[in-house]
């Protein structure tokens, strides 16, 4: 068999597996996100983000609700980066 098109699968099939990845951590992320978010309670310690007056703590709910987008963002790219690695990398063109 054609070593070229069993690389080109094996690429497909772990992209596919890092992009579903991506998908399913998405939500419990969201939900660390929204207890960090929060206001303490229990042994929960939260950053009280709708009633805050300080700066610092502003800055850090703001890079806090950004972090889903950047976890899913490079989860997403590390798939394309993968199944498209053999085309820009040129693996498996080697011929035996």
């Amino acid at each position: 068999m054609n070593k070229k098109g069993q690389v080109v699968f094996y690429g497909f099939m772990i992209g596919i597996v890092i992009f579903v990845l991506a998908l399913a951590l998405a939500p419990s992320v969201r939900d660390f996100t929204y207890s960090a978010r929060n206001e303490s309670y229990g042994d929960t310690i939260g950053l009280n983000c709708s009633t805050t007056n300080d700066d610092f703590i502003k800055a850090a709910c703001i890079v806090t609700d950004m972090n889903l987008f950047y976890f899913v963002a490079t989860l997403i790219f590390m798939a394309g980066a993968v199944v498209t690695a053999k085309y820009y990398l040129g693996g498996g063109n080697e011929v035996e």
